[in-house]
C-alpha cells in the first residue's frame, strides 16, 4: 500500500531504454508526417527524420507529450536543414457584406490563395501555416457572425509522385 500512495514503480533500464526509444520513433514519424522540404514540396522519410534527430542529439523527454516534442523538434532541425510544416489547404465562403473587408484581415494569415471566386458570396481556396488555422477559424467565426464557412481541404498539402532516396 507504501507504494501505491507515495512511491513510484521501478521500471528497469531495459525497460526505459525500450520505451525513450519508441518515443523517439514517435516524435519522428510525427515530425515527418508534418513536414516537407520546402524545395520540392516532398515529404521527409521518418529514417531520415530519425538520423536528423540523432545529428542535433535530440534527447527525448520522458514526462512531454510526443507532439509537443515533435514542434520543439521541427525548429530545432530547421537550424539545420531545409524543412517546414506541410501547408494546410482550406477552403472559405465567405458572405458577400463581410467578404471584402475580412479578406483584408486574412490576408496576412495565408501563404497562397490557388483560388478566388466571387459572386453571391466570396469563395477562397488557399494554403497556409497550419499554426494559424485557430486565428483564421476564429477570425472567420467572429467577423461572420457564424455566417461564414471554412474547410479543411487537406491537413498536409504535398507533391505526390515518385519517391527520391536520400
Amino acid at each position: 500500500v507504501q507504494i501505491l500512495s507515495k512511491g513510484e514503480l521501478q521500471v528497469s533500464d531495459k525497460e526505459r531504454h525500450t520505451q525513450l526509444e519508441q518515443m523517439f520513433r514517435d516524435i519522428a514519424t510525427i515530425v515527418a508526417d508534418k513536414c516537407v522540404n520546402p524545395e520540392t514540396k516532398r515529404p521527409y522519410t521518418v529514417i531520415l527524420i530519425e538520423r536528423a534527430m540523432k545529428d542535433i542529439h535530440y534527447s527525448v523527454k520522458p514526462h512531454k507529450s510526443t507532439k509537443q516534442q515533435a514542434l520543439e523538434v521541427i525548429r530545432q532541425l530547421k537550424e539545420t536543414m531545409q524543412i517546414e510544416r506541410a501547408h494546410m489547404r482550406l477552403r472559405f465562403i465567405l458572405p458577400a457584406k463581410e467578404g471584402k473587408k475580412l479578406k483584408e484581415k486574412l490576408k496576412p494569415l495565408i501563404k497562397v490563395i490557388e483560388n478566388e471566386d466571387f459572386q453571391e458570396q466570396l469563395e477562397i481556396v488557399c494554403l497556409i501555416d497550419p499554426g494559424c488555422f485557430r486565428e483564421i477559424d476564429e477570425l472567420i467565426r467572429s467577423e461572420t457572425k457564424g455566417k461564414g464557412t471554412l474547410e479543411v481541404l487537406s491537413l498536409k498539402d504535398v507533391e505526390e509522385g515518385d519517391e527520391k532516396l536520400e
